[in-house]
């Protein structure tokens, strides 16, 4: 199973080795052996390196003048120390009662510049310092640590005073940490915690499909523990309202419980508290299944089995990463088949996903013979049925993948005047229901057809500022990503779908909360889902060129190197399975695939609009 997750794109902990570079801090770097000369220096913002550096914190010396004392403690800030202990020895002795560090993680551009503002409050004595921080905002994460990006100028105050021992202290700061961004990426890990979605979607196996809530944990502090915790204590406010966890309320780790780790077996017990003392096997097993997946990226060879613990130590039950599978999946749980594009004579055709040799074939049924030209193509998850748009955009067609079968009418017509006027590119969810925007300047709406069929819904999307240009849904169906253009800018925003379903009704379906998860792009031209929580995007920076990359659903870079570059990218198809390789279309290569290690490599000249299952 470790090669299986390696494969998966699994984030592996480096180990980390050490060196003396600093006087407000030690820190830690990836390298051969510690040097024993050379001169101390200050560490404002330590650079991110892929030797992965270290920093542990230094208490203040004696004597300290205050714009040391400052400095000092802006630098343990960004230490590994577990607990802020030696940034508290910076604080006056009722400070460091009320200064809570957790509340959230202010990241700026660069590390907090300091400014002195004034100094000595009563007339002929310098009894107290005010210093400003500012700086450029980043983001924030917040006490769910869940991350958030942010713009605009940062400023807050710093106040020191002397105290009985003569030695200078800090009496008045924010709460919560601030830090530059390079020691913020240096200091913490993306992760993803997983819970169930609650609208009844399942796998191909009947499993209950989990839906991944990415936060930021420091990776160098107990990151196991920490992680365990913030999936007891549930899903991150935006989530909550579509995912259920099956941890009874109030379910935490038994009092005394300090660390987690696993043992010589590769398992990790997790001894919980009395709220979880009467759930039943099948309750259990769901609980250890969303551990399970929640830590199988935190150690260098994964987690192979969670045991839970009643509170009196007993077992409650126990579940490998084998089984975990069987109980519940990552979007559908399936491996697609094959990758789909539409062809030179604009047919849907398929390529076997794991097989980059075998040429393209017209897909069995009426959307494989040509008889109607399409441009746009999804064929469902289970690859039983496509829907195809044709070549004026202005039809939705969805037939079976059945030999023989035949096409009927149009399930969807579009009266925009112009191709660009009407229908995008659909997107099946894992439910088999059917999504897709109408452009039509006079009639925009957002549309889902309920198993491909029927008369079409019109989802509402009260916080929607401006024209949807494409649609992809979650393999998980509570969470949708779209293009949205305005005034000739285009972002990526994701999206949280919620249903209201009464009996005898036809449910109700929302986009709610929409936000930013590519906010450096000014332009965003094409997407695709790329992973539980990450997306792959092709767009520029504001007066910048094309590029490709990929995104994290909150709006965060995960760690790790952008695809390989390449040309006039027009359309960009990944699975939610990180095994499988890319697809593009590239206006001067045709249709392209890149799989991992390798470069880009051409597959037909003439074909356009690739998609994977979905």
């Amino acid at each position: 199973m470790g090669a299986d997750r390696e494969a998966r794109g699994g984030r592996r902990r480096p180990v980390r080795l050490a060196a003396y570079v600093g006087c407000g801090a030690l820190v830690l770097a990836g390298c051969a052996s510690m040097p024993d000369s050379g001169d101390l220096r200050d560490v404002e913002s330590t650079p991110r390196a892929d030797s992965q550096v270290r920093v542990f914190a230094m208490p203040p010396r004696e004597d300290a003048q205050p714009a040391e004392i400052v400095r000092g403690f802006l630098e343990a800030l960004t230490s590994d120390d577990p607990q802020y202990a030696t940034a508290r020895l910076y604080l006056a002795a009722g400070t460091r009662k009320t200064w809570d560090p957790y509340r959230s993680t202010k990241v700026l551009a660069d590390g907090p510049n300091t400014e002195l503002v004034h100094s000595g409050s009563r007339e002929g004595a310098a009894d107290d310092f005010l210093y400003q921080l500012s700086g450029s905002k980043v983001a924030t994460v917040d006490a769910q640590h869940a991350y958030a990006p942010e713009a605009g100028a940062y400023t807050e105050a710093v106040h020191l005073t002397r105290q009985k021992d003569r030695q200078w202290r800090i009496d008045g700061l924010p709460q919560g940490v601030v830090m530059g961004k390079s020691d913020f990426e240096r200091n913490y890990d993306s992760v993803n915690k997983y819970y169930f979605a609650s609208n009844g979607s399942s796998g191909s196996g009947g499993q209950r499909v989990t839906v991944a809530d990415p936060v930021y944990v420091r990776g160098e502090v107990d990151p196991m523990t920490e992680m365990v915790r913030t999936l007891l204590k549930g899903p991150t406010s935006w989530l909550d309202p579509v995912v259920t966890s099956s941890f009874p309320s109030g379910t935490a780790l038994r009092k005394g419980v300090k660390s987690l780790s696993p043992d010589d077996h590769n398992r990790v017990t997790v001894p919980l508290n009395s709220r979880a003392d009467r759930v039943g096997q099948a309750q259990c097993t769901r609980m250890a299944a969303q551990l399970l997946f929640t830590l199988e990226d935190l150690t260098p060879t994964g987690v192979d089995e969670v045991e839970l613990q009643k509170s009196d130590g007993s077992q409650l039950c126990a579940l490998t990463e084998g089984r975990a599978e069987t109980v519940a999946s990552h979007g559908t749980g399936q491996l697609p088949d094959y990758q789909y594009f539409i062809d030179g004579k604009q047919r849907l055709v398929r390529m076997p996903s794991g097989n980059g040799d075998k040429q393209p074939e017209a897909v069995p049924g009426a959307l494989g013979q040509g008889d109607t030209k399409l441009r746009s193509a999804a064929v469902s998850r289970k690859e039983d049925v496509a829907a195809g748009v044709s070549t004026d955009g202005g039809s939705l067609f969805v037939g079976s993948l059945v030999s023989g079968s035949s096409l009927g009418e149009a399930v969807l017509r579009s009266e925009g005047k112009t191709a660009q006027d009407r229908l995008t590119t659909p997107s099946w969810d894992g439910r088999g229901d059917l999504w897709v925007a109408d452009r039509d300047p006079k009639k925009p709406r957002l549309l889902l057809l309920e198993k491909g069929a029927g008369e079409p819904l019109v989802v509402s999307a009260p916080g929607l500022d401006g024209r949807i240009e494409a649609v992809r849904v979650a393999a998980d169906g509570v969470r949708i990503a779209l293009i949205i253009e305005k005034d000739g800018k285009s972002s990526l925003q994701i999206g949280r779908i919620e249903r209201d379903i009464k009996a005898g009704e036809r449910p109700v379906v929302s986009i709610l909360e929409l936000r930013a998860a590519a906010p450096q792009l000014e332009e965003v031209t094409a997407m695709s889902w790329a992973g539980d929580s990450r997306l792959v995007v092709v767009g520029r920076e504001e007066g910048g060129v094309q590029q490709m990359a990929y995104v994290q659903v909150d709006g965060s870079t995960p760690v790790g190197t952008a695809p390989s570059a390449l040309t006039g990218v027009k359309e960009i198809a990944a699975s939610e399975d990180e095994r499988l390789p890319l697809v593009a279309h590239s206006e001067e290569d045709g249709i392209v695939r890149l799989s991992s290690g390798e470069q880009w490599q051409t597959v037909v000249k003439d074909g356009t609009a690739p998609v994977y299952p979905g």
